[in-house]
This record gives structure tokens, sequence and C-alpha cells, in this order.
């Protein structure tokens, strides 16, 4: 018997519990991350997250200790986009952090090498702030370390941070 098939349809867009995902004019909003997957290739994955710190701390997803998940057996190439701002908005820091990250097949995380470009670093003198690559100890974790010298105003950092994963088993 034959079977009349029709594209799948949302006059205005589509929604998870009220909260809008795709909006009329096909935008993807309010999602916590992104992954994109070619699909011919089942071994590969690119995923966008933004994480979020304050003062000294290890950047996460959430305000608790969410952190970017690579899975075992991996090879990553891992770009972050940095901004960090004092609470006044007169010092401000940006950069750039490329890495190559692989993850064992026991989940150890271990950093291959890194290419960092400063964008803008305009921190009040007599301060230091500086953000580097953390392996968090926990098994497939990765995230940034961040940490403010010679000041107590508080000090806002957010990335956005793309990986790229290629599994190799």
């Amino acid at each position: 018997m034959a079977v009349t098939k029709q594209t799948f349809n949302s006059v205005g867009g589509f929604a998870v519990d009220e909260t809008t995902i795709i909006n009329s004019t096909k935008d993807v909003l309010n999602v916590n991350s992104l992954e994109i997957k070619n699909s011919n290739f089942n071994d590969v994955n690119k995923k966008d997250y933004i994480l979020k710190g304050t003062n000294s701390s290890i950047l996460s997803l959430n305000s608790g200790s969410t952190y970017i998940t690579l899975p075992s057996s991996s090879i990553n190439f891992i770009t972050a986009h940095i901004v960090a701002v004092d609470a006044p908005g007169t010092g401000h820091y940006s950069l750039k952090i490329e890495s190559n990250v692989t993850c064992s097949a026991a989940g150890d995380v271990q950093v291959l090498s890194e290419l960092i470009t400063t964008i803008k670093d305009s921190i009040p003198t007599g301060q230091t702030w500086t953000i580097s690559s953390y392996d968090i100890g926990a098994v497939n974790n990765f995230s940034y370390s961040a940490v403010r010298g010679g000041t107590t105003t508080a000090i806002k950092w957010v990335a956005h941070v793309e990986v790229v994963s290629v599994l190799w088993t």
C-alpha cells in the first residue's frame, strides 16, 4: 500500500518545555551546547560551549562544577576565545587559546600543544590576570583555570569554546 510522506513542519518554530529552540526564521536559540556531525563520519564531531567564571576559578558550564567532557580515546582540537573584564569595566583581557588535547581510553586528559594569542591586554597596573588550560583531574573533563592577583575587584571571565573531537578507535 502506498504511503504519502510529508516533510516535518512546525509553523512558528520548535520548542522544548515552552522554550523556543528553533524560531520561525530558522535561528537556533536557547541551547546549552551545540553539536555538529557529518553523517558520513561517525567518529568526528564538533561542539560549541560557553563557560563562565568569576575571580580566581575554574570556568564552568553552569554555576557549579560542570566542565567540558571529552570522549575517551580521542584527540581534540580546542579553540577558546576568552574575555575578562573587571566590575568597573576599566580593565579588559582578551585572548585566543588553540590547543591539541588527547583523552586516553581511561579518560586521562593531556594537553599536547597550545598556541596563545593575546588580543587585548589592558589589565590595570599592579594587577595580574591569567588563564590557562586545565585538566581538572576528573576523568574526561577539561576546562580553563583563571587567576587574578593584586586586587579584590570582581573579575568576570567568559569563554566561547569550540571542540572538534576525533576518535582513534
